[in-house]
């Protein structure tokens, strides 16, 4: 890549996430980082800036429906990352102009249908200009990506493995979430039409191995004692792609994912609150009620945010041995997000990483380098 004006530029710097990851980067920069903050509003980016106690910082004014100055954007820097959600609504522009040059580019988005979309409008230029398109780089996904990663690497070689990996959290969901998954459940035909048109498009992993996510059934696991329901996030799609890219996982690899509950009714609380939010987000007037209710952009305060958890349990079989395995952090949503959103732009800078092109995930892209670094920035990965 040709030098560029900046290392890093951070689109939608002005959002309480957005804020949060300027404020990671300020306090986590490394010497000579050129970066500058992008948004559309250059009073709200001007705040962000005299926040940070970065007079020089440069601001660059840019808009997700103004394609010329995201071009302009992404022809000045090496890296972009973006908290500009709901993706499917704001995304594309950016992640086109980053393809077109041939700039590296991570977001946080949990969206499957504009990964998907991406992947078929924007993944052959991306490939050919050499930039690294990177879904998927806060709590969707990176806890649960690299730690399959992570167990996957303490079984043994070149066997089949089943994996299955188990979400607990105490925390507030953000205004962001909710209003990228109440999209997602009101468009839940597109969303399998993409992925459709997705597989016929990247076809089988081309040295015959195998890599699904597969759906389980609400059930007690006698391993970790924990009662499981099914969750239908983005991150089985990632994790199984990361295992479709890197022969590591096996010739055969499964990976289930699930919410974990210490008593059954908790389970069936959890279950009955994803059926209604399902059927409501059918019903567009009660979708718009529900959207208003929760505002984009807001989220909790600092003592909220340091009282929150997560933990993600794996247990991995193959080849006669089962492994037990533990991510663990702080506040999911935010913190560690905005942590592992940053972290995730500076490996790409600065790292010596495999050499991919197009969309990878953050396991295929970065590895054991992004993987170091989320430990660094305060992620716990264990053998249990």
């Amino acid at each position: 890549m040709p030098d560029r004006d900046f290392d890093i530029v951070l689109f939608g710097a002005t959002g309480f996430t957005g804020q949060l990851t300027a404020d990671y980067l300020a306090r986590h920069a490394p010497p000579g980082l050129r970066w500058a903050l992008a948004g559309r509003n250059q009073a709200k980016l001007e705040a962000v800036r005299d926040k940070l106690g970065l007079p020089d910082l440069e601001l660059l004014i840019a808009d997700s429906t103004d394609p010329a100055s995201l071009s302009d954007v992404a022809a000045r820097t090496r890296v972009v990352i973006t908290t500009v959600g709901p993706y499917l609504q704001y995304g594309a522009p950016l992640v086109a102009a980053c393809a077109d040059a041939g700039t590296d580019y991570v977001d946080l988005t949990g969206e499957p249908e504009f990964v998907d979309q991406m992947y078929l409008q924007h993944h052959e230029t991306a490939v050919r200009t050499g930039a690294r398109i990177v879904h998927a780089c806060g709590f969707d996904s990176i806890p649960h990506d690299l730690g399959a990663y992570f167990t996957v690497q303490r079984l043994p070689a070149d066997v089949p493995i089943t994996l299955r990996g188990v979400v607990r959290t105490a925390s507030m969901a953000s205004g962001g979430t909710m209003h990228s998954a109440l999209g997602q459940f009101s468009r839940a035909r597109q969303m399998k039409a993409a992925h459709s048109d997705r597989r016929r498009k990247e076809g089988k992993p081309a040295d015959g191995r195998s890599s699904r996510a597969v759906s389980g059934k609400p059930h007690r696991d006698s391993v970790l004692g924990y009662w499981l329901l099914p969750l239908p996030t983005i991150d089985p799609i990632i994790v199984a792609r990361s295992g479709a890219a890197l022969a590591a996982y096996g010739p055969k690899f499964r990976y289930s994912h699930y919410a974990g509950t210490k008593t059954l009714r908790y389970a069936a609380a959890g279950a009955a609150l994803v059926t209604t939010l399902a059927a409501a987000a059918q019903v567009k007037p009660v979708r718009n009620f529900l959207l208003g209710k929760v505002a984009q952009g807001d989220g909790p305060d600092e003592a909220k945010r340091d009282k929150s958890w997560f933990t993600v349990d794996f247990v991995g079989e193959g080849g006669g041995r089962t492994v037990r395995t533990r991510v663990k952090g702080g506040d999911p949503g935010y913190t560690e997000t905005s942590m592992m959103l940053a972290e995730s732009g500076l490996c790409l800078a600065f790292d010596d990483n495999p050499t991919t092109a197009g969309q990878v995930t953050t396991a295929q892209a970065m590895g054991d380098n992004l993987l170091a670094r989320v430990q660094a920035g305060g992620l716990t990965f264990e053998t249990r």
